[in-house]
This record gives C-alpha cells, sequence and structure tokens, in this order.
C-alpha cells in the first residue's frame, strides 16, 4: 500500500514536471523577441517598434478614428470600433494570406484608378467633341435653340408674377430660412457669402440667383447664363455637411455647399446597362441617379424648364460624406465590403440594409445632384395629387384604367375646369412617356401663383428603366382628354425630324455632364420611337375630334390678368 501511494506521487510529479516544461518551451520565443526588441528600441536603432502586423493596420486605423471622434463635440463618447470592418482580417488569417490578399488588393486598386482616368479622359474628349462642333456651328443643340420656336416672349412681368420681390418682400440670407446647418463655425470664408438686401444681385451666389429667377411660368429662361453656372458649382462647390432626407423609400442625402447652396443626391445603385426585371412593379423599381440628369435635359430641350437643375458628380464617399455628415445614424452604416469598398446604407423606408449598401470603386460613387428650389419658409409649395396617380396596388386598378370617359370628371373638377392646369397635366405625360416614367403620383406648384402658374416636374428616377418596352399605359391622360398645347405640339413635330432628332439632342446635351455618357444607345433610340407614337396619338385625336378640339393656341399668350379665361373644360 506505502509503495502504491509513492508511486502515484511520483507520477504526479513527472506529469507537473512535463507540464512546466511544455510551458517554458511556449514562452521562450517569445520572451526572446521582447527582449530583442526592447534591446533595439534602447539602442536607437532604425528598426520598427510597431507591435502590429501589416494585416492588423485597419483595425489601428479604426481606434484612432475612434478616438478623434469620442473627443469631437457633438459625437457620442462610445462608438463601435467595426463600424469599418475589414473582413480580410480574421483571427484565423496568415501573415502569408495577408500579404498575397494585400498584392491582389494593390492589383485591383492600380486598375480601379486607371478604369476611372481612361473614363475621365473619354467624357473629357466626348465634351470636347461637343464644344469643337458648337465652334464649327454644326450643333444640332445650338441651331434648336436658334429656332424661332424657341424664342417666343413671356408676357410682361409683374410683381405679382414673380416669386420674390428684391426690394420689398425679403432680404436673402441663408438663415433667413431657418437653416441653422448651414453655419460653417470659424469659416473664414463665410462673409463672401452673406448676401443681404442692400447687395446687387449680381453678388449673390448662382443657386440664390436661381431662385430669384423664378417667375409664374418657368423655372428659368431658356438662355440664362446662370444655369450654366449653377450646374458647374453643383459639381465643383466644397460639401460642407451631409444629412439623410427624411421619408421615401429609398436613401437620398441632402449636401450643403460651402457657398450655403443645398442639393438632393441621390447614389448610382445600378449600372447604365441594367433594365428593370420584366416582374417588377413600378413602385418597386430602383431609383436612378442617370434618369434624374437625363429627365433635366429632356425637359429643357421640351422647352419645359419645370425641372430644377440637375447634375452628375463623382464623390468621394470617405472624404465628401463619412468626415462631413453630423448625421449620427448615416456615419454609423458605413464600413468596408470583403472587396476593399467603402460602403454605406443609411435609413429609409425599403432599401437600407447591408444587402442594398452602396459602395464605391474603392470609396469614389457616382450620383445625381438636384438644386433644391426656395426653401418653404420663403416660397410655399402645394402639393397635388396626379388625377391619373396609379393603384400603388398589386392587384387594385385606378379608377382612370377602368372608366374610358375619366377624363370627362376630371375637366369637371377646379383646378382643372379652367386655365392651362390640365393642358401642363399633358405636358407631364408626354415628358414621362419619353422617358418611361410611371411614378407620377404627386406634383407641385408655388402657392404664390395659385392655380395659374406651372407644375414641377420633381423626382424622376424611375425613368429609364425599360428601353426595350414602351408603356402605353402612361399615354391615357393624352388619350382620354385628347388635348395639347400649340407649343408642345410644333415642338414635338420639330423634335421628330431628321435634322431635329430628339436622339441626337438629347446625346449632345448629356455630353456636357461630367458623368457623361449618361444613357445608352437603346435609351436614346426608345424616345425617338416613343415621340412618332405620341404624335400617332394626337394625329387620331385630331381625325376623331379635329384640330381645334385638341391644339389650345397658347402661343398668344395673354397678361396674367386674363388667366382666368377657361380653357380645358370645353
Amino acid at each position: 500500500m506505502i509503495l502504491f501511494r509513492k508511486f502515484r506521487v511520483l507520477i504526479l510529479m513527472v506529469f507537473l514536471v512535463a507540464c512546466t516544461m511544455h510551458i517554458m518551451i511556449d514562452l521562450l520565443p517569445k520572451l526572446e523577441k521582447r527582449a530583442a526588441g526592447s534591446s533595439s528600441s534602447a539602442g536607437g536603432g532604425g528598426g520598427c517598434s510597431c507591435a502590429h502586423t501589416p494585416g492588423e493596420e485597419p483595425r489601428s486605423w479604426a481606434k484612432q478614428r475612434a478616438r478623434a471622434a469620442a473627443a469631437e463635440p457633438g459625437w457620442p463618447n462610445k462608438h463601435s470600433l467595426r463600424l469599418l470592418q475589414d473582413f480580410s482580417n480574421e483571427p484565423n488569417s496568415n501573415l502569408t494570406s495577408h500579404s498575397r490578399e494585400k498584392v491582389t488588393e494593390r492589383a485591383e486598386s492600380e486598375k480601379r484608378v486607371r478604369q476611372l482616368q481612361l473614363g475621365s479622359e473619354k467624357r473629357g474628349l466626348m465634351r470636347d467633341t461637343v464644344k469643337q462642333r458648337a465652334v464649327q456651328g454644326s450643333s444640332r443643340l445650338k441651331a434648336l435653340y436658334e429656332h424661332p420656336l424657341y424664342k417666343t416672349d413671356l408676357p410682361h412681368l409683374s410683381e405679382d408674377d414673380t416669386l420674390f420681390n428684391l426690394n420689398n418682400d425679403i432680404r436673402f440670407y441663408p438663415k433667413a430660412a431657418g437653416q441653422q446647418e448651414w453655419h460653417n463655425e470659424g469659416n473664414v470664408e463665410e462673409e463672401e457669402y452673406s448676401p443681404t438686401g442692400e447687395a446687387t444681385a449680381e453678388s449673390y451666389p448662382n443657386w440664390l440667383r436661381f431662385h430669384i429667377g423664378i417667375n409664374r411660368y418657368e423655372l428659368y429662361s431658356r438662355h440664362n447664363p446662370i444655369i450654366g453656372a449653377l450646374l458647374k458649382d453643383l459639381v465643383s462647390q466644397k460639401i460642407t455637411s451631409v444629412a439623410m432626407k427624411s421619408g421615401g423609400t429609398q436613401l437620398k442625402l441632402i449636401m450643403s455647399f460651402q457657398n450655403y447652396g443645398q442639393a438632393l443626391f441621390k447614389p448610382m445603385k445600378q449600372t447604365r446597362e441594367q433594365e428593370t426585371p420584366p416582374d417588377f412593379f413600378y413602385f418597386s423599381d430602383f431609383e436612378r441617379h442617370n434618369a434624374e440628369i437625363a429627365a433635366f435635359h429632356l425637359d429643357r430641350i421640351l422647352d419645359f424648364r419645370r425641372v430644377p437643375p440637375v447634375a452628375g458628380r463623382l464623390v468621394n464617399m470617405t472624404r465628401e460624406i463619412r468626415d462631413v455628415t453630423r448625421d449620427k445614424k448615416l456615419w454609423r452604416t458605413f464600413f468596408v465590403s470583403p472587396a476593399n469598398n467603402i460602403c454605406f446604407y443609411g435609413e429609409c423606408s425599403y432599401y437600407c440594409s447591408t444587402e442594398h449598401a452602396l459602395c464605391g470603386k474603392p470609396d469614389q460613387i457616382e450620383g445625381s445632384l438636384a438644386a433644391f428650389l426656395p426653401d418653404l419658409a420663403l416660397a410655399k409649395r402645394k402639393t397635388w395629387r396626379n388625377p391619373w396617380r396609379r393603384s400603388y396596388h398589386k392587384r387594385k386598378k385606378a379608377e382612370w384604367e377602368v372608366d374610358p370617359d375619366y377624363c370627362d370628371e376630371v375637366k369637371q373638377t377646379p383646378p382643372y375646369d379652367r386655365g392651362t392646369r390640365l393642358l401642363d397635366i399633358m405636358d407631364m405625360t408626354i415628358f414621362d412617356f419619353l422617358m418611361g416614367n410611371m411614378d407620377r403620383h404627386h406634383y407641385e406648384t408655388f402657392e404664390k401663383f395659385g392655380n395659374e402658374t406651372f407644375i414641377i416636374h420633381l423626382d424622376n428616377g424611375r425613368g429609364f428603366g425599360k428601353h426595350s418596352h414602351d408603356e402605353m399605359s402612361i399615354l391615357v391622360p393624352l388619350t382620354q382628354c385628347c388635348r395639347v398645347k400649340r407649343s408642345t405640339y410644333l415642338r414635338l413635330q420639330l423634335l421628330a425630324k431628321e435634322e431635329f432628332k430628339l436622339s441626337s439632342l438629347m446625346e449632345e446635351s448629356l455630353l456636357q455632364d461630367q458623368l457623361a455618357p449618361i444613357l445608352i444607345q437603346p435609351h436614346l433610340e426608345a424616345m425617338d420611337r416613343r415621340l412618332r407614337l405620341v404624335l400617332r396619338v394626337l394625329a387620331d385625336c385630331v381625325e376623331k375630334e379635329g384640330f381645334p378640339l385638341v391644339v389650345e393656341n397658347d402661343l398668344d399668350r395673354q397678361p396674367s390678368s386674363h388667366h382666368h379665361q377657361a380653357h380645358g373644360g370645353r
């Protein structure tokens, strides 16, 4: 028994000695490395004293960013360190895999830079070609705007016909609109962009001069040089703050600029070649940034001038969105994808999740910037329900879809029973059909002008989704009412001629944008095809009801005091 106990103690001691030796063997290399590191640092050598491996750089950057954000006033003290996740830096990755990934990432990054440079050079060559054509006198766009139909005069504008009266109504100062977020603390250049009532209009920033030019008949005049300058501002002005726009099914950002201007940013969600799938409902389709840009140019070529200026811009998601935003909800949705691209998804009703994230290449993203209209505190707008609004239901149909005499009912309802409102709806119908836009549920007007004014064509992001399909239901208002303005009718006929071909004019106009080409060729050709369909519908109307009852003469405009005459309810 005694021998057995001694033997058991001996086995236990051997086991403890073995464990101790294993532990020492494991710790010895680390102790040697630490001793070597301390000796080299004590000797003042040039070796790296960093304690992390190359693969740990993104985490260190995230920690530094978190510390900096915590020190910033207005930010919470605690942030998640996984806001910008580096998915390649997993615990089971080894140094060899990191090295290979770094080489691959570097090659991909260089490839992306080359592609961006080539794209920029291509766009530059296209724009140079357009300028060269204009100098040589072969510009179709220039010839179009020289046509007599694009030189008609407006009636005399009284104080009631202009949105703002500079002398009496308002002192144009950015803070008058209550936009406190425009204020840049410590901005030395702030005084440069602080117009007052005593200053001349020429000293105002371009976005303000655009607002001042709005009148009863148009958002901007045909040859207003301020529009070109404003488009350049949208592309070049420094972005000082970014916030998410509330409401809506998809993410939109409000961007503020150094000159106090603001614009609505719609980021790129689809490539230009992607068509809307045939099984998608119109209300579940993505909004397209290039559709917003193309809609502005189409609206101008049709001479409606009811879409606020829109320009395409390549935005750096890191410097121009994440680093300048004070919207904490937006900031927290940034991350790095497995392909090492910067991504974010924001907050909205539907398409705001990691599955629908917006990713740059690696941090550059395209988007459309639409200039803001005057603040509602300065110029109230009224929102109207479109009489031909769709049901937005998978099974139910709207009243106009089942009642062929629906237009007769509309013509007896204010404001469509008098004035030009019904004819403006026909303009909007043609505009939407050429784009293939089925999402026109509401429209807006400026309250100051009452019912006798144009309607604003806002939110055109669901246009240009299908080039292979012409949605004839968009034209139902025109087929039911058989009414059109004479100016619109003549311009449509002009744009159907070979020398003023709509697709060629659109192509030339869109080449002026920084993100050109905006539309692929099938979409341009689809507009020519749809224009012929519109003219065919109008020809059928004329044959059925007669030219005088279909085509309303608006070219001999009466002064605004006579606007009460009824037109649409005949």
